[in-house]
């Protein structure tokens, strides 16, 4: 289906002209606008869109598994400490041994490095 709708002319035609998105009854937060997003990927292959962590690593091992060529790993840029500059090497073991879990269950993207590093040395002072 993300093939089609990537593909397909007519889809994307329509899509473009869908009304955008206005809440249906007013509100008194703001609408967010520079949400970075972490949750989904583009292939840096070859550009297919919208894949989750998992969906990235299947969609490589099942169409990239022998492109020698060096690319940024995504879900690296995506990160407040990630380098948009740097190519990986080796794209697929990157993202076999760097990104076995998500970051969004151990990182608290509000806070900076030094809060982070505070607040898990609290922590595990806290143990002992």
């Amino acid at each position: 289906m993300r093939v089609h709708v990537s593909s397909c002319m007519k889809v994307q035609e329509q899509m473009a002209t869908c009304p955008k998105f206005v809440p249906v009854v007013p509100t008194s937060q703001p609408i967010p606008s520079a949400v970075p997003n972490r949750s989904t990927f583009t292939c840096p292959y070859c550009g297919a869109r919208n894949l989750d962590q998992q969906e990235l690593l299947k969609h490589c091992v099942d169409n990239h598994r022998s492109d020698p060529n060096r690319v940024v790993c995504p879900i690296c840029s995506a990160m407040p400490w990630g380098d948009p500059s740097y190519k990986s090497a080796n794209f697929l073991q990157h993202l076999l041994h760097r990104h076995k879990f998500s970051y969004d269950t151990f990182v608290d993207y509000s806070i900076d490095e030094e809060a982070a590093f505070q607040a898990a040395l609290a922590l595990s002072l806290s143990e002992n």
